[in-house]
């Protein structure tokens, strides 16, 4: 007979049908009341969320035991769980993650703005029992996870170039796992921002968008160092309306119009946010999210947080090769940019870079542009190497981690949405070409 675990029955805890908890008073009089949120902690903790001092709450300071009824919400099997508080925690990753998934629950059921998480506590679970009675066939859930994870890291593993990597992760996402909606953003740990560097499946490709830590399923990942999994609706936490919020809130002279609009369904019925990360820091994250309710489980949430691993592992390597290894190319005679010419406006307060009136970029990628452009207009240059771009102090690139690389990619992206009259393309390892279609006029502000 099969030993039933709690890694085997994560399904149940997946929200869709409520749990019961049962706690007993210290004089002996029982009280049984629905769940908010049951959470898989391990194989032999669960957590349960703490949002009011009611008479559960009471009993289980007093006795420490309790049983848990849940249903798997596909085949109706019903389990029994003994389990004993522990302590409760009210910060950190998981009560992050139990803080997202209650704002989606809430949204769900119309609660929003009454639920508010006090803490999550945390219970061992003492044992398992099946709940004898009939139950149904599992479903097909789609994709077979694991041949598609073995797909993905092989492709992965494949890739010699950066912009290779990121290309490949989509592809992979899309074809071996069903994904449709997604995006990769770069962390700046400095600025604490993530800035969109690819994405796949929305009408505009949305490189550069940028948000802050904190900001959304998206920010609360990359701030926590934790996956985000949302199975509902959640206005809480929808990142673009978090994000518009935020810049309006601010207030100043900072315009909206400065930032670029971030891809993303305009009501997703399910998220997820996968960190990636590498020597305990989080170098980007990977979104997913779908109009679909309850999309994304548990098995694909374990099977992108090892893909994840994967891609931190393949960029790692490869920012190393692209710091030490230039590649030199013979430099050509450049074509001479003829037509009016393209006023370029640079702000030097946040390097924001505007093609006449229509903004383009900021940050490290806004002054790598404007240090192209200056370059260009002093020597005629055309041909760069990513080796000088690091020795140049006014980019103030960051001295560990510089993803320079990564910065190059998201200008060139950036260039390719906005304008067919400058253009940056990779000539070599370590080595690109600006292209001009136009006469440059470079003023400072």
């Amino acid at each position: 007979m099969t030993r039933l675990s709690m890694d085997a029955l994560r399904n149940c805890l997946e929200g869709i049908v409520p749990s019961a908890i049962a706690t007993c008073a210290p004089d002996g009089t029982p009280n049984v009341t629905y769940i908010s949120q049951l959470m898989h902690v391990d194989d032999a903790h669960v957590a349960l969320s703490f949002q009011f001092f009611n008479k559960t709450r009471e009993n289980i300071l007093a006795n420490p035991i309790a049983t848990v009824l849940m249903m798997d919400p596909d085949t109706g099997a019903r389990y029994r769980l003994r389990i004993r508080y522990l302590r409760t925690e009210t910060a950190g990753a998981l009560f992050e993650r139990m803080k997202a998934k209650l704002a989606g629950i809430a949204s769900h059921t119309g609660m929003a703005g009454v639920f508010r998480l006090r803490g999550a506590d945390i219970y061992r679970v003492l044992d398992i029992e099946a709940v004898p009675g009939r139950t149904l066939p599992p479903p097909d859930t789609g994709p077979i996870l694991l041949p598609a994870l073995r797909r993905s890291v092989d492709a992965l593993s494949a890739c010699t170039t950066l912009e290779a990597l990121m290309d490949t992760l989509q592809l992979c996402l899309e074809r071996h796992f069903g994904i449709e909606h997604q995006m990769l953003l770069m962390a700046d740990g400095t600025a604490e921002r993530l800035y969109v560097v690819a994405s796949r499946g929305y009408a505009s490709s949305g490189a550069g968008a940028e948000i802050a830590y904190g900001d959304g399923v998206i920010g609360v990942a990359a701030r926590e160092g934790t996956p985000i999994r949302i199975m509902f609706p959640a206005a809480e936490y929808a990142y673009g309306r978090a994000v518009r919020e935020r810049i309006a809130d601010a207030g100043g002279d900072t315009p909206l119009a400065a930032e670029i609009p971030l891809p993303g369904l305009a009501a997703p019925a399910s998220q997820l946010a996968v960190p990636i990360r590498t020597e305990g820091r989080t170098v980007a994250v990977l979104y997913v999210e779908s109009e679909q309710l309850c999309h994304f489980g548990y098995d694909l949430e374990d099977a992108l947080v090892t893909l994840g691993a994967q891609l931190a592992l393949s960029m790692r390597a490869l920012h190393a090769d692209a710091a030490d290894d230039v590649v030199a190319v013979p430099e050509t005679a450049p074509d001479v940019p003829r037509g009016v010419p393209l006023r370029v406006r640079h702000f030097a307060r946040d390097d924001s870079v505007f093609f006449d009136d229509d903004y383009l970029i900021k940050g490290v990628a806004g002054a790598i542009l404007r240090r192209l452009l200056q370059e260009h207009a002093r020597s005629g240059r055309c041909d760069f190497s990513n080796r000088e771009l690091r020795l140049d102090d006014g980019l103030r690139l960051p001295d560990i981690c510089d993803n320079l690389d990564t910065r190059l990619i998201l200008l060139a992206r950036r260039l390719a949405d906005r304008s067919a009259d400058v253009r940056i393309e990779k000539t070599g390892r370590g080595r690109f070409r600006l292209q001009l279609k136009r006469p440059v006029v470079l003023e400072e502000t």
